[in-house]
């Protein structure tokens, strides 16, 4: 771990399973070997008690698991740093400046609140559609100014993070980078893809299961309820369902996916924070309308 206060300050949160005893000590040795930057890290374990900790780490053990988005609420808490980086427990950082060099965004542009690497598998070098914060993901390497985030590898500016009140913890799996960004926009911040910056994460499919259908569908809802004006929200959910019926061709996975509408639909988003018509205008000029 780099030290020297005159370095800006980054506390970095990981979460861990005990569940990638191969990937997790080569993330954390890579996040470990920063240079350039003052890191404070911790180590959540979600319903558990972490494993494989590198000596001098931080550690907090939580009884059951919370979920992602609240797992990395519970990690920020514990840390201290004028900026927080949030690391998936399989990815690497393959150069021992990453992190200074997303920080290094921050000061050339004050209402910048989330900088977010190109994430690239390292067998492969494959950049994932769902790893490129925009709608047009056909060339990854295209850098600007983004509307959502890649939420497991993403660094954010601490006091834009507070501010917005931090990932909704309640969603426990998807789309919380997608509620936390348009809550960072409607502050008047906004987010940039800095794909020059890269880190290596296995290239999973997060559609494997029955949880990613029901979960994804419903805090889709979550989402819009949360944070559309009224008109926007059938808007929004109706391009949703197109765009499903359109990609999904499963039977089993459509009905997964409609019980979690139903499921988005009887509640539980939480309160509601309806952004602005300016930052809905904001979004669309950035090139992403919130109806998509």
């Amino acid at each position: 771990m780099s030290s020297g206060a005159s370095r800006p300050t980054v506390g970095a949160v990981v979460l861990t399973m005990n569940d990638r005893p191969e990937d997790f000590p080569r993330a954390m040795a890579s996040l470990l070997a920063q240079e350039g930057v003052e890191l404070d890290v911790v180590v959540v374990g979600n319903g558990c008690v972490p494993e494989q900790v590198p000596s001098g780490v931080r550690t907090v053990d939580l009884a059951e698991n919370v979920g992602i988005p609240e797992g990395r609420n519970v990690g920020a808490a514990e840390v201290k740093g004028d900026y927080l980086f949030f690391f998936d427990n399989d990815a690497q950082l393959p150069s021992t400046d990453t992190l200074a060099r997303l920080v290094a965004e921050f000061p050339r542009d004050p209402q910048l609140a989330y900088a977010q690497p190109r994430i690239c598998d390292p067998a492969t070098g494959v950049t994932l559609r769902r790893w490129v914060p925009r709608l047009r993901a056909s060339d990854p390497a295209r850098p600007g100014v983004v509307t959502v985030m890649a939420e497991g590898v993403v660094m954010i500016r601490r006091d834009a993070y507070d501010r917005a009140g931090g990932w909704p913890g309640h969603f426990f799996l998807f789309h919380e980078g997608v509620e936390l960004a348009w809550r960072l926009w409607d502050l008047g911040c906004h987010g940039r893809y800095v794909p020059d910056i890269v880190v290596h994460h296995p290239a999973t499919d997060p559609a494997r299961h029955d949880t990613f259908y029901r979960l994804n569908a419903r805090n889709r809802v979550w989402v819009a309820r949360r944070n559309l004006p009224g008109p926007l929200i059938p808007l929004n959910l109706a391009m949703w369902c197109l765009i499903t019926l359109w990609r999904t061709r499963d039977r089993k996975a459509l009905r997964v996916t409609r019980a979690g509408f139903r499921e988005g639909l009887a509640g539980g988003q939480g309160p509601r924070q309806p952004m602005s018509w300016t930052t809905v205008l904001r979004l669309t000029r950035a090139g992403r309308p919130p109806i998509f």
